[in-house]
C-alpha cells in the first residue's frame, strides 16, 4: 500500500522519511496477537505489570534528548518544549507505577441486608488507541501506562506525520521489557480503524483528537457495543475578574495561548476581560505576542515554532481572515510569516462576533480572541457561550470569587490564576463536544475495567 505516514518537517517542508501503512493481514494479526498476549498479561502480578512501567519512565529520562529531537523534527515542537513532554510522560508512567496497586484495590461494600460484597477491578482485554500530532508521547502516555497497569493490552495508531515518535514509544516499551504483544504500533488508515473496533476482540477505543474522528470512532464503538472514551477540541476561556498585578495576569494568557505554538486542545483561546481593564489587557497582551520569534525551532533564538503542517497553517489563517471580512479587528498578526514553513503570525483579534468563525470554532494555533465584558454573570455566560467544554481559567486576587465563578464555567476542568495544564494525578476530560470519560489520576484506570461486583449474602 502507498506510504501515508511520513515525517514532514514543518519548519522546512521537507519530507524525511516515510513509511507504508498497514496491509490487512497485518492488521488481522495482530488483533490475534494483542488478544493473546492479553490472556496472559490480565493474570499476570500486579506488581510484574507495574514494573515495565518504572523502567520506561527510567528509559524515557535516559534518552529525553533524542525523544525531544523526534518531536521538534516531526511536528515542529521548541526542545525546551519537547523535553517537558518527555519528562511529563516520565513522570506518569512512574504515577502509574506506583500507584495502581492503591487504585485497583479491591473496595469492599456494606450491604444494608447484610452479608458482605465486593468490587473487584479487572481488564476487560485488548484497546484501540488513536492519537494525535500536537503531544506525541504524552497522549499515548495517558492511554497506555494506567491500561496496561490495569492488564489490558493497547494496539496504538498515531498521527501520519509523527510515525517516528509513534516506533520511539514502541521502542521504549519493548526496551522496558513490557512482554511482547502487550504495546504494539500500528499504521493504519480509517477504514481498517473500524475493522479493528468491529473486531468482538477489541473491548475498547481511546481517541483524542477531531470531533470528526471523534464522532467516527465513537460510532463504530457504539454499533459494536463497545465503550470509547474521547478527548476532543477545545475553546478555553480566561476569564480576568481583576488583575491586581496586570503584567503577570497578561504573561499567564500568553503562555496559556501560546505553549506548543498554540495547538494545544486546552490552551487559552477565549480571552474575556473584565471591562475596567479591557484596554490595558489587550495592549499589553498585543505587545507580548508581537514579540514572538519565529524561526528553526533548534536555533535558541526562535522563540515561536511553526504549525505542524502546510494545512494547519492554511486552515487557520482561513479562519482569521473570515473574522476580518466580517468586522473583526487584528491588534497584532493576522498573516502568514514571511518565511518557509508553516508559520501564521501570532494574532490578537477584538470585535469578534457570532456571525464570524473564530467565535464558535476550535482556532488550533497562535491566535487569540479577546472580549470585553461588564460583569461576573456576563463573564460565565460568554464563556459557556460555546460547543466545547474542556477547561479554562479564572483570574481574580479574591479567590473565593474564582472559585464562585468556576462553579457556573460548564468545563470539565477549571484552573484558578493559571492556565489549564495537566498533572498526573488530576482528572483530565471535558464535556459538551470536548469528549467524554476522563483520563489520568484515579478515574483514568478505571475507564477501561470491569467493576466486578462479588456478593456473599
Amino acid at each position: 500500500m502507498s506510504a501515508k505516514f511520513a515525517t514532514i518537517n514543518p519548519a522546512t517542508g521537507e519530507t524525511v522519511k516515510e513509511f507504508p501503512t498497514a496491509d490487512d493481514a497485518t492488521i488481522a494479526a495482530l488483533i490475534e496477537d494483542s488478544d493473546a498476549a492479553f490472556q496472559k498479561w490480565r493474570t499476570t502480578p500486579l506488581e510484574d505489570r507495574t514494573a515495565p512501567l518504572s523502567k520506561a519512565a527510567d528509559l524515557m529520562d535516559d534518552r529525553r534528548d533524542e525523544l525531544a529531537a523526534l518531536l521538534t523534527l516531526e511536528m515542529g515542537k521548541l526542545p525546551v518544549e519537547a523535553r517537558a513532554e518527555v519528562e511529563l510522560c516520565a513522570s506518569i508512567l512512574r504515577y502509574y507505577a506506583e500507584e495502581a496497586p492503591r487504585l485497583l484495590a479491591d473496595e469492599k461494600l456494606s450491604p444494608n441486608s447484610g452479608g458482605q460484597a465486593v468490587l473487584k477491578h479487572e481488564p476487560i482485554g485488548p484497546l484501540l488507541g488513536v492519537m494525535p500530532w500536537n503531544f506525541p508521547y504524552y497522549q499515548v502516555t495517558r492511554l497506555a501506562a494506567p491500561n496496561l497497569a490495569a492488564g489490558n493490552t493497547i494496539i496504538l495508531k498515531h498521527a501520519s506525520n509523527t510515525p517516528q515518535s509513534a516506533l520511539a514509544f514502541e521502542q521504549i516499551m519493548s526496551d522496558a521489557l513490557l512482554p511482547k504483544d502487550c504495546y504494539r504500533n500500528v499504521f493504519a488508515d480509517n477504514d481498517q480503524i473500524q475493522t479493528m473496533i468491529a473486531d468482538e476482540r477489541i473491548r475498547g477505543a481511546s481517541l483524542t483528537g477531531s470531533e470528526a474522528a471523534g464522532s467516527a470512532v465513537a460510532g463504530g464503538a457504539g454499533t459494536n457495543l463497545k465503550k470509547s472514551i474521547l478527548e476532543l477540541g477545545g475553546s478555553d476561556p480566561f476569564i480576568v475578574l481583576d488583575a491586581q498585578d496586570l503584567e503577570a495576569t497578561v504573561s499567564a494568557a500568553v503562555a496559556g495561548r501560546m505553549a506548543n505554538s498554540g495547538q494545544s486542545c486546552i490552551a487559552s483561546k477565549r480571552f474575556i476581560i473584565n471591562e475596567d481593564i479591557y484596554d490595558d489587557f489587550v495592549a499589553l497582551l498585543t505587545e507580548k505576542m508581537s514579540q514572538f520569534v519565529a524561526g528553526d525551532p533548534n536555533d535558541p533564538a526562535t522563540t515561536m515554532a511553526p504549525l505542524s503542517s502546510e494545512q494547519a497553517a492554511v486552515d487557520l489563517i482561513e479562519q482569521v481572515e473570515d473574522a476580518i471580512d466580517h468586522g473583526a479587528h487584528v491588534h497584532t498578526g493576522g498573516k502568514r510569516v514571511d518565511r518557509a514553513g508553516a508559520f501564521v503570525q501570532p494574532t490578537v483579534l477584538t470585535g469578534v462576533t457570532p456571525q464570524m468563525r473564530a467565535y464558535s470554532e476550535e482556532l488550533f494555533g497562535p491566535v487569540a480572541v479577546v472580549y470585553s465584558v461588564h460583569d461576573e454573570d456576563e463573564s460565565i455566560a460568554l464563556a459557556n457561550d460555546s460547543s466545547f467544554g474542556l477547561g479554562g481559567t479564572v483570574v481574580s486576587a479574591d479567590v473565593e470569587k474564582a472559585q464562585r465563578v468556576a462553579d457556573r464555567v460548564d468545563t470539565g476542568m477549571v484552573w484558578i490564576n493559571q492556565a489549564t495544564w495537566t498533572e498526573p494525578d488530576l482528572p483530565f476530560g471535558g464535556t459538551k463536544r470536548s469528549g467524554v470519560g476522563r483520563e489520568l489520576g484515579a478515574e483514568g484506570i478505571q475507564e477501561f475495567v470491569n467493576k466486578k461486583l462479588i456478593r456473599t449474602p
